[in-house]
């Protein structure tokens, strides 16, 4: 089985170190890799930017690569762009393999208007790396059928609990949750981080997620069972993001992502 960095130029490999440090200031403090994973393994999946992604990520619908504004000014995921009935996805050209754990990190900021909609989602598919989902409600991931999807939701439609709510879909239909988690902090308006942690010995999907303000912890958002390979239909699949708008609107962005597991 395969382990390969998706993204790491010959800068980034030499200055890994470097780098993680930088990422983890410029994050006001990130979240801690869990212990299952050694400090020296190299990642599957490493985004500490996404410059150079346009090559190793595949992109759908309102996805695109661009350059954020502000402080940071750097190469960012935006999966939607605050259009109407936008609907973006993006995913590894390396599949992961779901026989083994993995843990994802990923620093999120979903802006612009008020109210904002509709979220994104975290996604391991086996439908392939054109992947593209229904709009507004549907999060992107609507109709992609052999998935799971972990869903950072900011507007309550007639399903849903709240406008700021976590959430595990099977099948691609985000109608039915599989299980749901309301954390303390703002999905919209303001950065996190999230983190998700898979245990494949127990089946056991964890999601964490932290504020980037300064002094703030990491929160157990949401914690269920689920056999992902037997919900995709397959020992292995394509990871990455989908987001969408409806009618409320939003700017939807990934700014960090990495993956500690192995490839198939």
């Amino acid at each position: 089985m395969e382990r390969r960095t998706v993204f790491s130029s010959r800068s980034s490999r030499v200055a890994r170190g470097g780098l993680i440090a930088a990422l983890a200031l410029s994050i006001a403090g990130g979240v801690s890799p869990s212990g299952a994973f050694a400090a020296d393994d190299e990642p599957l999946i490493y985004y500490p930017t996404f410059s150079g992604a346009s090559k190793t990520l595949e992109r759908n619908g309102s996805a695109d690569i661009l350059t954020s504004s502000g402080r940071l000014h750097q190469r960012i995921l935006r999966l939607t762009a605050g259009g109407y009935r936008q609907v973006g996805s993006a995913w590894s050209r390396t599949k992961l393999d779901l026989g083994e754990s993995f843990e994802s990190t990923f620093k999120v900021y979903l802006h612009h208007f008020q109210p904002g909609a509709d979220g994104i989602a975290f996604l391991v598919q086996d439908d392939g790396p054109r992947a593209l989902g229904g709009w507004g409600g549907g999060l992107g991931y609507r109709g992609i059928v052999r998935s799971v999807a972990v869903e950072f939701d900011t507007f309550q439609n007639s399903t849903d609990p709240s406008n700021n709510h976590l959430a595990v879909v099977m099948g691609g239909n985000p109608d039915h949750h599989s299980a749901v988690g309301e954390p303390s902090i703002p999905l919209y308006g303001k950065p996190f981080l999230a983190r998700v942690n898979y245990d494949a010995d127990s089946n056991d999907l964890r999601i964490y997620v932290k504020s980037l303000r300064a002094g703030s912890e990491e929160e157990l958002a949401l914690q269920t069972t689920v056999d992902l390979a037997d919900e995709v239909g397959s020992s292995s699949a394509w990871v990455g993001f989908t987001a969408a708008t409806g009618n409320a609107l939003s700017k939807q962005d990934i700014y960090s992502w990495t993956v500690d597991g192995s490839g198939a």
